[in-house]
């Protein structure tokens, strides 16, 4: 049994403003084990007892919903240790009462110095580690990365994070997938014309720009999340929704996914970085005038391409994936457009299915008859919205770290899958095809190829 989380970078906003508030909802539904306790490492000059102040002030900023007695209780439970992981500590005295949660809340780039210094602090079996995404920069980074994890754990104790698959949408996508024989009849090329998935935001990048414009959108949300969406659309029904059955169908799906040469890349997808305009009444600069923004990158703040699955199920089958920053309208949807239907005895309408998160709904636009009756058709829209979830994704996922349960987490494998994916696309926008189109803040974005 775990009794201790050791949390590297645990000062950081990742930290405290999102794993302690997790920690605290799950203290509060009485998921938390009685004598668990969470051990801080950071590099800021901090004692155990202003650690606690620390956190205390972030929880009741990031979970003021967390009644003040569970919020009270967690920072009870926390201690720090100040330790320069750039400067080869000794993490030995941390780990030697057996095996524990090691929990990487750093920057990518200190994860070899973090994992090799849990290798020589003799991090004991049975522990297991989490690390958030990105899992690399490119495919070469990400087997290197996965070479260090394994140098201090198995696989199977290994936990990628990516926040996306804890939240309401995937799980809705899911219990569609699996529980409805009405919809799995239909999620096929007979049926579907095709499959968007977008995640589009007002926001621009005011404050964290710097950190973007290392990254741009293609490899901050399309390697990542949207890929892991389009696994969970494309992939078979797995035999069971465990570990091994439904990592395993999202890699074979991964695996279908085409590559696109140079020259598909120049026609099929599109990239684009705001200019200066007004977003819902907020004036935003452009986006190259943000602090921490070098020209010379060329960095992306929109990114689409469409993408092709090559197996029975979906051949023939766009798939649209899109995302960007400083839009006019927010979009954040797995959304599948149905065939219409021909050569019926009325026109045909095409029905469309769409999973929305913040806010989680779900919609099924499908024809009904017209306001003055047959063979006049409309369309009608049933919409549920779902009810707020007990518990952020943030805490589902840590529910699943302390009960040992990878099911949501991904796999090396997948992570390769999806680099393997996106690195042609990067290579080509280097090369300058298609063009890095203007689009203005608070318009739809740039020129889309299927458009």
């Amino acid at each position: 049994m775990i009794r201790r989380i050791v949390v590297l970078g645990a000062a950081g906003d990742l930290a405290t403003r999102h794993l302690l508030p997790a920690l605290a909802h799950l203290l509060d539904l009485g998921h938390l084990p009685v004598d668990l306790r969470v051990v801080g490492v950071g590099r800021e000059p901090l004692t155990s007892d202003s650690y606690r102040d620390l956190a205390t002030a972030r929880l009741e900023s990031q979970a003021p919903h967390v009644p003040p007695h569970a919020r009270e209780e967690l920072v009870g439970r926390l201690d720090y240790h100040q330790l320069d992981l750039e400067r080869r500590p000794d993490l030995g005295p941390l780990l030697e009462d057996g095996p524990v949660i090691a929990y990487l809340a750093l920057p990518p780039s200190v994860y070899p110095k973090a994992l090799s210094a849990l290798k020589a602090g003799g991090l004991r079996a049975g522990s297991r580690v989490v690390v958030e995404k990105p899992f690399g920069e490119d495919l070469a980074s990400a087997r290197e990365l996965s070479r260090l994890l394994h140098d201090v754990a198995p696989e199977r104790e290994i936990y990628r994070i990516d926040h996306f698959l804890y939240h309401q949408m995937v799980q809705d996508l899911l219990a569609l997938r699996l529980g409805s024989p009405l919809f799995e009849t239909v999620w096929n090329r007979e049926y579907v014309e095709s499959v968007e998935i977008r995640w589009e935001e007002t926001a621009g990048l005011a404050g964290r720009a710097d950190f973007f414009d290392r990254t741009g959108a293609l490899k901050d949300m399309v390697q990542s999340h949207l890929l892991q969406l389009l696994s969970l659309v494309a992939m078979e029904p797995p035999d069971a929704l465990d570990e091994q059955s439904l990592r395993d169908a999202k890699v074979a799906a991964l695996r279908r996914v085409c590559s696109l040469d140079a020259g598909e890349v120049a026609v099929r997808t599109a990239r684009g970085r705001y200019t200066s305009g007004g977003v819902r009444g907020i004036d935003l600069p452009d986006y190259i005038d943000e602090a921490g923004v070098d020209l010379s990158r060329n960095t992306e703040t929109y990114a689409a391409l469409e993408l092709t699955v090559d197996s029975p199920r979906w051949t023939g089958v766009p798939f649209l994936l899109r995302t960007g920053k400083a839009l006019g309208q927010p979009a954040r949807t797995v959304t599948l457009h149905f065939r219409p239907t021909a050569g019926r005895a009325i026109a045909a309408v095409p029905m469309v299915l769409r999973l929305g998160m913040a806010p989680d709904t779900v919609t099924f636009q499908l024809p009904v008859s017209g306001v003055g009756g047959l063979p006049e058709v409309g369309i009608a829209a049933l919409e549920v919205t779902r009810p707020r979830q007990q518990m952020p994704a943030s805490a589902r996922m840590l529910r699943d770290v302390l009960a040992g349960d990878p099911t949501f987490t991904v796999r090396d494998d997948e992570a390769e899958q999806c680099w393997r994916i996106v690195d042609p696309i990067v290579a080509a926008w280097k090369a300058g095809a298609p063009v890095l189109q203007d689009y203005e803040a608070g318009s739809a974005g740039p020129r889309l190829p299927w458009a």
